[in-house]
């Protein structure tokens, strides 16, 4: 079979479908992952074929842009969803464009992100079969609200409410570009959001349970991580590591726009001469503030790293939140947009990490009495066990059986 992949945000986005294009090809499949240039580094480190994507999700991101404004004032669902749709719309025709050509003769398209209607309206014009997919689930439930909604806005009875109304809302912000890009190809315009097509997640069971009221078409498979790297640490890395204690890790991944130096204030003070490894991601923080108990590390696989930590400070992405709790140590999560709430209250749910700290307004008190929840023994307990059940899983041969099922279907 031959998978088309199409997907658009991050480098954090973009992995976890490098996995699964590489678990595809290992399973006899072709299969091509369309994104920002960007983010296609893994992908191309596996030696899965890719395609660039048009537009600049990194310069997008930067402090100049509307997504760091969103940022800033607290990450609201409709800031978002505004900044999330002028990206999509300003490329939807020349994405319609490059995923049409790169699906010639392709039995599937899996989108997910930002080009996920337009990847849909390319599956129509072809009339191949149109997947969706991702590590955020949409798919309507009870038992959780929409995880682009704060969950203390949500109360229980409106879980399921939440997701058809965001989701429509989201349908709205891209409804008219995305309508002309069908145009482009003589495709009817479309009046509401697709709901019946095949959902495949890279989400784990272990830390959200697939809900009972979901459809049969909805598939949470486990996380997609690649094969285990052979991989090297610097000296510098593998020096500070022997040196003593496990470090906290600290790194917000792609999020930039928040105020820099108040958090690095926070962290420091609250850190208090423990030992922690900072990565700077796509911040812009000025990392020659820090003082000697901190090191400075580069993009490293989370995997081989986290492993190696006592507790990981993070953003709350879907794929930083999972490799965390996937390694067995507890979380302290400061979400910024998006679902990184939902994902903040899903690992205190697992009982894996305190409340979320608010990045808006970091405070070293919150970050200490965070600190220290996460050093409480019963809490490592919890962390170390939720670890091994998702290790046991196996997201990508999951998903792998899943697609083989829907499109020979």
């Amino acid at each position: 079979m031959k998978f088309i992949v199409a997907t658009y945000g991050t480098e954090g986005d973009a992995r976890p479908f490098a996995a699964l294009c590489r678990g595809l090809i290992d399973a006899g499949h072709e299969a091509r992952l369309l994104a920002d240039a960007a983010t296609l580094g893994s992908a191309q480190a596996l030696g899965v074929p890719t395609t660039a994507l048009a537009g600049d999700i990194r310069g997008t991101l930067g402090a100049d842009h509307a997504i760091a404004g969103v940022v800033a004032k607290g990450g609201g669902f409709n800031g978002t969803a505004r900044a999330l749709a002028n990206i999509a719309n300003e490329n939807a025709d020349a994405w319609m464009r490059t995923i049409v050509q790169a699906c010639e003769g392709c039995d599937a398209i899996l989108v997910a992100g930002l080009a996920s209607f337009v990847g849909l309206c390319a599956a129509e014009y072809l009339g191949v079969q149109g997947i969706g997919s991702g590590m955020i689930p949409i798919t309507p439930s009870t038992a959780f609200p929409s995880p682009f909604l704060p969950p203390r806005w949500v109360p229980r009875p409106l879980n399921r409410a939440s997701h058809r109304f965001v989701n429509t809302m989201l349908w709205k912000a891209f409804r008219d570009r995305t309508n002309a890009a069908r145009a482009a190809f003589g495709l009817p315009p479309r009046t509401a959001v697709w709901s019946s097509h095949p959902m495949v997640y890279g989400v784990s069971p272990s830390l959200l349970p697939a809900p009972a009221d979901w459809p049969a078409n909805a598939h949470l498979c486990g996380q997609w991580l690649a094969p285990d790297p052979v991989w090297t640490p610097p000296p510098a890395l593998a020096n500070f590591l022997a040196a003593g204690q496990a470090p906290v890790y600290i790194g917000f991944g792609s999020m930039a726009g928040f105020d820099n130096e108040r958090l690095l204030d926070a962290l420091i003070e609250a850190m208090a001469g423990r030992r922690a490894l900072f990565y700077p991601g796509w911040s812009g923080i000025d990392t020659r503030r820090l003082p000697g108990n901190f090191l400075v590390i580069g993009n490293t696989p989370h995997d081989w790293l986290f492993p190696r930590t006592a507790a990981v400070i993070h953003h709350g992405g879907s794929g930083t939140s999972h490799s965390a709790a996937r390694a067995g140590v507890p979380s302290i999560v400061t979400p910024f947009a998006g679902d990184q709430f939902f994902w903040a209250e899903r690992l205190r749910l697992a009982g894996v990490a305190p409340c979320a700290v608010n990045g808006r307004r970091p405070k070293a008190a919150a970050f200490a009495r965070a600190l220290d929840f996460v050093a409480q023994t019963k809490v490592r307990s919890r962390a170390q066990a939720l670890g091994e059940l998702m290790q046991a899983e196996n997201g990508v041969a999951a998903a792998v059986a899943m697609l083989e099922r829907v499109v020979s279907r």
